[in-house]
């Protein structure tokens, strides 16, 4: 059954810059986390570096992103949710111009971590912006999964685009340029979003439009996600290790990353649809079971096998999130909707930061293939999981 219902023209260009602009918002900030990946060998060498400060590096943006994600959702109740996005991609944008003047690990670092505050404000707003664009006539969870899609797009084109550039210019006018995009993409935002989406959520006059406001739900919603995203992320540190034992080179292994990834960017936008056909409760479960099963046979698959079944894989290892999504929105309190997007958001990517180092301190313990299976085990967790989110997003009847 189709839950759209006729939209005025008028709200239809509403909702569709909306869904451009928080679209766009996903893909250059997720462009410029990832980014760091490109640049981090670099600074390494640059500034004489171990492998410890590259750590802490590696993890100051994304631990600020996370960390601050709830008090950027707190804020806009007050001052609004465009200027605080807004302000926040011009932010990011100002931390890679300093990147560009950096003389030292200290002033890498500060660059960084302003860096990653400014992306704090991006997951909670801009799904908020796009999802209350959407509740009206309909479609949520699909224009959910094309914003899922975008971030995966600027992780995809932004490094790369950045790799080439290497090539021919410094990595600080490289920085520069990332410094100006960010700028850029905060004027663009300015401009683009309707007036509606800037107002603060206290200040909006309309029927106040919301999920059931189950805490028992969104806790379970926030634990699968958390569980999803730290398999993935260990997953995608084994896989190089996988590859290696395999036989494959350092080519291999860059194809082979890159055939997941496809597959990812895919899944999220393929997924996202299917959970509106058959309901979360059950793509989480043909994803997240697809996923271990997929998982369990890259152990035993000989290379050329495994090359094969990675674009399979990519769908339903990354897939699931653009169903966990479109599940925040379902299970949020009446003014509630930005607290709950940080909330999830903040587990999902702790959940994948902290996933490298336990996993990494298993695989050392227990080796690759073990640390493997129990990664793959830890997928049947989320099964009972989902059918409590399930309950959650559906109202209670009162007698």
């Amino acid at each position: 059954m189709n839950d759209t219902v006729a939209v005025p023209a008028r709200d239809t260009s509403t909702r569709r810059r909306s869904l451009i602009a928080g679209c766009s918002a996903h893909a250059v900030h997720d462009g410029l986390t990832d980014v760091i990946y490109v640049l981090l060998p670099i600074w390494q060498a640059q500034f004489a570096l171990s492998y410890a400060q590259v750590g802490l590096l590696r993890g100051a943006y994304s631990g600020m992103m996370a960390v601050f994600q709830l008090m950027a959702s707190r804020a806009a109740k007050r001052w609004g949710r465009v200027p605080l996005l807004v302000g926040g991609t011009a932010l990011a944008g100002i931390a890679y111009l300093v990147v560009g003047q950096t003389t030292g690990l200290g002033m890498l670092l500060l660059a960084l971590l302003l860096g990653g505050l400014g992306a704090s404000t991006q997951h909670p707003l801009a799904s908020s912006i796009i999802t209350d664009a959407y509740e009206d006539g309909g479609g949520v969870k699909q224009a959910l999964s094309h914003y899922n899609f975008s971030g995966d797009i600027g992780k995809t084109l932004i490094p790369g685009v950045v790799g080439l550039l290497l090539t021919v210019i410094s990595w600080r006018a490289s920085a520069t340029l990332l410094g100006l995009l960010g700028l850029a993409a905060a004027g663009l935002l300015w401009w683009w979003l309707p007036a509606q989406a800037a107002e603060p959520i206290g200040t909006k006059k309309t029927k106040p439009l919301s999920g059931t406001g189950s805490a028992v739900g969104l806790r379970a919603l926030v634990l699968t996600g958390t569980l999803d995203s730290a398999v993935r992320m260990g997953f995608l540190t084994f896989l190089p290790f996988l590859l290696q034992a395999k036989g494959a080179g350092t080519a291999g292994i860059g194809l082979a990353l890159t055939l997941l990834f496809i597959g990812g960017a895919f899944g999220k936008l393929f997924c996202g649809y299917l959970g509106t056909r058959i309901g979360m409760m059950k793509t989480v479960w043909l994803t997240e079971t697809s996923t271990a099963l997929l998982i369990v046979a890259a152990v035993f698959l000989p290379l050329t096998g495994l090359m094969v079944m990675l674009p399979l894989l990519g769908l339903v290892l990354n897939g699931t999130s653009s169903v966990l999504y479109g599940a925040v929105p379902d299970l949020a309190g009446t003014g509630k909707r930005e607290q709950a997007f940080a909330v999830f958001y903040t587990g999902t990517i702790g959940g994948g930061a902290v996933a490298p180092v336990v996993f990494g301190g298993l695989g050392d313990a227990l080796g690759v293939t073990m640390a493997v299976m129990v990664l793959a085990g830890m997928l049947w967790v989320t099964l009972p999981l989902a059918w409590v989110v399930q309950r959650g997003c559906t109202p209670q009847r009162v007698e």
